[in-house]
């Protein structure tokens, strides 16, 4: 893999450690050469899953967010508490303090940063890191925001530092979080750019190994969901081992020896975030682990380690139905708003937007700021149109269009 011309020599150095891995290149969901004659049956398949890829990512982020930091059986007792019945699970928006206490959904950090991802695409027609990282400090308020973003924030706006040498250390999930749009501006031709522009985003605010590898390891498993959703509905027939696979197949490509450490409630581990989906996901899947036990015994914080296991397997177990696999993770885990936001982009990119719960699509407002209701929306149709339909595509250069 090269490094982008336009690149600064500082800027190529910081992204050379990366782009060196011999990463596959996924296929296709649309063909780069046909727009007018396209397979209209494809184009609309297409269309839908994109759709539900973003809105699956905010809505998962939504039922979570207000329930962030509670453990799963707390979690019931509130819920059993607010509807006066026995415990049970989150399955609907709950009462938003933000909102004047209205069962409404609203984005926290999840959504703000992937939309704001999605917009500055738009806006630029390809992957801009300055751009990117000046969307992300324009002073909006960022609820729930995490360590790493702060930290990032800090050194860039602040501090002066230039984008490549303001990324934290960090093994946490605010990368993964926010990494799905970054697969649109490549749906008519897949090549190795697509990794220039993952991994330039990931270590934007993230500069480290396992997060890097997460973010390859999720888009291919993303530009994979959308191939096979491009050719009809499949979904009955894919083994559950099938989700943690693909993941793999990506995500060790960009790993070396570094090893990180990470607890349990049985036991300690030693070794890549590939090693640790490896040694917990496959073996789950095979005893049918369920996934508050999983969840319970690998813990399902915000590190990696921790989120990509829970993920992956959720979505072994529950891939094949959306509304199930994003309340596992809601009610389940930890860090429940973040991991619901990364299921969701999967199921929905897997399934399409009609797969989502009519309710949780009405009640979801789409701001990313205080005064943008429906912006979330917007967007989802601007992408439609921008990388499904036509309006822009990405080639070697790629004309730009207002995002908004």
């Amino acid at each position: 893999m090269a490094v982008p011309e336009d690149y600064s020599i500082e800027e190529r150095r910081a992204l050379l450690p990366w782009v060196v891995a011999p990463i596959p290149v996924p296929p296709s969901p649309m063909d780069p050469g046909l727009i007018e004659g396209e397979d209209a049956g494809t184009r609309r398949r297409v269309g839908d899953c994109v759709r539900g890829m973003l809105l699956g990512l905010a809505i998962g982020d939504a039922l979570g967010n207000t329930s962030e930091g509670m453990t799963p059986e707390e979690r019931r007792e509130a819920v059993g508490a607010l509807h006066g019945d026995a415990r049970g699970d989150i399955r609907d928006y709950l009462p938003n303090r933000r909102e004047d206490m209205r069962a409404v959904g609203l984005p926290s950090d999840d959504t703000q940063l992937a939309f704001w991802t999605l917009e500055s695409l738009l806006r630029c027609g390809r992957l801009d890191p300055v751009a990117l990282a000046d969307n992300f400090t324009r002073r909006h308020r960022i609820y729930g925001i995490g360590a790493t973003v702060t930290a990032f924030l800090m050194a860039y706006r602040r501090e002066g530092r230039p984008w490549h040498q303001a990324g934290q250390p960090s093994a946490g999930n605010g990368a993964l979080m926010r990494i799905a749009p970054v697969v649109l501006p490549h749906l008519r031709g897949m090549s190795w750019h697509l990794w220039e522009d993952v991994i330039a985003a990931t270590i934007l605010t993230h500069r480290d190994e396992a997060a890097v590898a997460a973010g390859v390891g999720f888009v291919g498993l993303l530009a994979e969901c959308l191939t096979l959703a491009a050719a009809g509905p499949v979904w009955n027939g894919v083994p559950a081992r099938w989700w943690p696979e693909t993941f793999l197949r990506y995500a060790r490509t960009v790993e070396t020896s570094k090893a990180y450490d990470c607890g349990g409630a049985d036991t300690r581990f030693h070794g890549s975030l590939s090693a640790r989906v490896e040694q917990t996901v496959l073996p789950a899947i095979a005893v049918g682990t369920t996934v508050a036990e999983a969840a319970e015994r690998w813990y399902s914080g915000a590190y990696l380690l921790e989120t990509v296991p829970c993920m992956l397997h959720i979505l072994a177990l529950h891939g094949d139905d959306p509304e199930e696999a994003i309340v596992r993770a809601v009610n389940d885990t930890y860090d429940n708003d973040t991991i619901a936001a990364i299921v969701g982009a999967a199921v929905g990119a897997a399934h399409g937007v009609e797969a989502l719960p009519r309710r949780w699509r009405e009640g979801l407002l789409g701001r990313t700021r205080e005064e943008d209701e429906g912006w979330v929306q917007e967007l989802a149709e601007r992408a439609v149109w921008a990388y499904v339909d036509g309006g822009k595509r990405r080639s070697s250069g790629v004309d730009g269009t207002s995002g908004g």
